[in-house]
């Protein structure tokens, strides 16, 4: 078992080559926010496709950006490595993720505490999938609220959990769901949603939260669907592509680029419509790719519904292979 110390780590001293961050609870609290996410590289490609992507959403600004964490010890020391260089070397603000899967408690307590001493300061508190590999341990932890309160034990982190709009997959049913999701929010500093594709979803956890005197900010994640191939793994994470929404991604023929041009504007009225019922700001899943998201976010710049801005006088966004 481990011991949480008796000081904080928050009081660990930060390198002074590290810039100081701001905590996403404190600019949640100031105002609207807008937010991507990316998962770390696994190869050169991968890497240079980040770089790429990075280089090009930066200058938009963005409140935070969040590392994803495969599991395993390759991808903690990957999704540390790039929430570090971020710290150093960009402007970005970075959110780590942390999963229970795989590993134990105190080597959990472990990275979180390598995570201060590096100038970490925001977390993204999950459970994680259970293992694929049948050797691979399940984990001490099971479930995201004890990795809130080991993290809150270890001091020093704005911490954020995930929320399901349509429940999760291995909720035994909407409502219980409802109340771990309030359980967790109640220790945790706000929440960020998985992808989903209508704003009632949206509207129905928030209202179903304040009902369990869960006030809390509460980011919707937005995914926007760019190609048909996607739609059956987007289904398999939990996710339903409705009816009305594949048949406007098909109305204009089996064009990619007319489905690309239709899943870009079905977003952006998604954007619209919850930040229209008061959502806290916007959090983009980018899958490592930039030209969908700055596309949405110049819409939503121009018409001042975002922080930032749309380029005056620049062309919009183009679309490479891939995006």
């Amino acid at each position: 078992m481990f011991d949480a110390p008796s000081q904080p780590v928050s009081e660990v001293p930060v390198p002074p080559t590290i810039a100081p961050v701001a905590r996403i609870a404190e600019l949640l609290a100031e105002g609207r926010t807008f937010s991507f996410e990316f998962f770390p590289p696994r190869n050169d490609l991968e890497q240079q496709t980040l770089v790429h992507t990075l280089r090009e959403l930066e200058p938009l600004g963005p409140s935070f950006v969040s590392v994803t964490y495969r599991g395993g010890r390759s991808s903690r020391r990957r999704t540390h490595d790039l929430v570090a260089a971020m710290l150093k070397t960009t402007s970005l603000r970075p959110m780590a993720h942390l999963i229970c899967t795989g590993h134990s408690r105190l080597e959990l307590a472990e990275i979180l505490v390598d995570f201060r001493k590096s100038g970490i300061e925001n977390l993204m508190a999950l459970g994680g999938d259970p293992p694929a590999d049948p050797d691979e341990k399940e984990g001490e932890l099971r479930y995201a609220i004890e990795l809130v309160e080991l993290a809150r034990a270890i001091g020093g982190f704005s911490i954020g959990v995930a929320a399901h709009p349509d429940g999760h997959p291995r909720s035994p049913d909407l409502a219980s769901d409802r109340r771990y999701l309030a359980a967790k929010l109640a220790l945790a500093d706000f929440g960020v949603t998985q992808f989903f594709f209508e704003a009632a979803s949206y509207s129905s956890l928030v209202q179903d939260m304040e009902r369990l005197g869960i006030t809390k900010p509460i980011l919707p994640g937005i995914m926007p669907v760019t190609s048909l191939n996607s739609i059956p793994r987007m289904q398999a994470m939990g996710a339903q592509v409705p009816d009305w929404m594949h048949q406007r991604l098909v109305s204009g023929g089996d064009s990619p680029e007319a489905v690309r041009r239709a899943g870009i504007d079905i977003a952006t009225e998604l954007c619209e419509q919850v930040l229209a019922a008061g959502a806290p700001g916007l959090h983009f899943y980018t899958l490592n790719r930039s030209t969908a998201t700055r596309e949405i976010h110049h819409r939503l710049a121009a018409d001042g519904l975002v922080p930032g801005f749309p380029l005056q006088g620049a062309p919009e966004p183009q679309p490479y292979l891939g995006q």
